[in-house]
């Protein structure tokens, strides 16, 4: 094959991907925007963190409830739907008068995220030609990862130097969310036997035996590094205003990106490394942003916080590629979407539950101390999954090729 066909044979994978993040950057499009809803409704940090949350929990309904929808019907209308909801989450923040307009337009993002999480991975593997699995796994959590981070770097550049900061970035995000459909219809179906959507059932959190030995390890790793992704989308912005005097949206936009993008540089690294030493690799990254983040909170530091992103970031980056990759080769076909959907649940549960315990202790002791506590306790879960990896090679997976 030349290289025109080869690139020609990449490229259903390289759009889908592109669909992957259009929706993803949806996700983590408010979070530079959140001081600014703060002034214009008048709500504490406990509400931000649960205002951001609420999308957590959306996504862990739907991977709960129809995680496997996918596997059953099909993976384009499952994306379609996904599509559909960011749109209507994108209407709910343009008409946002009032809180509750929030948390709706949350929920929703949270529900196109679970939509898309678990279906989209297995597709943009699906599309990339025979052999390029390792390369189709890298463009699939890239797509996520970069999409997450393109969400508060847009944002933040039009709500600092583009007039209506509180509408522009989500009419951008929906002129996106058009182009994504009429790409994802182009593009073919990868479920050969599909059934009716009546055949989709609420699935428990169950794995097939053949996947056990890796999930343990690779869902201890994501839990961690989405906890630390959690606290730099939904409080990192009101960190960096009230310590560090930083109001500038773009530069706040700018950090929270630049953990997602470390993130990408991490998992591009693992074909290197190796996939088992890359997990606790990962986690020793993870620790290391949270030591900086601690410092930055302590010496009120800017280029500390840089410093925790791009380090949390590439730590996440080595472990969730990981993580993704072993569960995904150990998954049967016909489970593998339904299986990536169980990994995500567990790595939306460290994306939320800890962010709500951050905003709770910030209304009694403040938000820098409640920020020290929760890395604290982060850094001694890290510190547990590192040593339990290294102690338990033989379940860490196997190394790439």
């Amino acid at each position: 094959m030349d290289g025109g066909s080869a690139r020609r044979g990449w490229l259903p994978c390289f759009l889908s991907g592109a669909v992957f993040a259009v929706c993803m950057a949806g996700t983590t499009l408010p979070t530079p925007l959140y001081s600014l809803y703060q002034d214009e409704l008048g709500f504490s940090e406990l509400t931000v963190t649960v205002v951001y949350a609420v999308y957590a929990f959306g996504v862990i309904g739907v991977l709960l409830l129809a995680g496997n929808a996918s596997d059953t019907v099909g993976r384009r209308p499952v994306l379609l739907w996904g599509l559909a909801c960011a749109a209507a989450s994108a209407v709910c923040f343009l008409c946002a008068t009032a809180l509750g307009w929030l948390y709706v337009g949350r929920l929703l993002s949270g529900l196109s995220a679970g939509l898309f999480t678990g279906a989209a991975t297995a597709y943009v593997m699906e599309l990339a030609p025979g052999k390029g699995s390792p390369r189709a796994s890298l463009v699939a959590t890239a797509a996520n990862m970069g999409g997450l981070g393109c969400g508060p770097l847009i944002a933040g550049f039009l709500a600092q130097y583009a007039p209506w900061p509180l509408y522009l970035p989500f009419a951008v995000h929906l002129v996106l969310l058009a182009v994504s459909a009429a790409v994802l219809l182009g593009l073919r179906e990868t479920v050969r036997e599909r059934r009716p959507l009546s055949a989709v059932r609420p699935q428990k959190p169950g794995l097939p035996p053949e996947v056990r030995a890796v999930f343990g390890p690779a869902a201890l790793a994501s839990f961690v590094g989405f906890a630390l992704f959690g606290v730099f989308t939904s409080v990192s912005p009101a960190l960096l205003s009230r310590f560090l005097d930083v109001d500038n949206h773009a530069v706040s936009g700018l950090v929270v990106a630049l953990a997602f993008f470390a993130s990408i540089a991490g998992q591009s690294a693992v074909g290197r490394i190796g996939e088992r030493r890359s997990l606790p690799l990962g986690c020793a990254g993870l620790l290391g942003g949270l030591a900086l983040l601690a410092g930055a909170l302590w010496w009120q530091l800017l280029p500390l916080v840089i410093l925790s992103a791009v380090l949390g970031g590439a730590g996440q980056g080595l472990a969730f590629r990981a993580a993704l990759a072993q569960v995904a080769a150990a998954s049967p076909a016909d489970r593998r979407a339904a299986v990536i959907s169980t990994l995500f649940v567990v790595a939306y549960a460290g994306i939320s539950l800890p962010v709500i315990g951050v905003g709770v202790l910030s209304d009694h002791i403040g938000l820098q101390d409640a920020g020290l506590v929760f890395i604290a306790c982060m850094g001694v879960l890290v510190t547990c999954a590192g040593v339990y990896l290294l102690r338990r090679p033989a379940e860490a997976g196997h190394e790439s090729a």
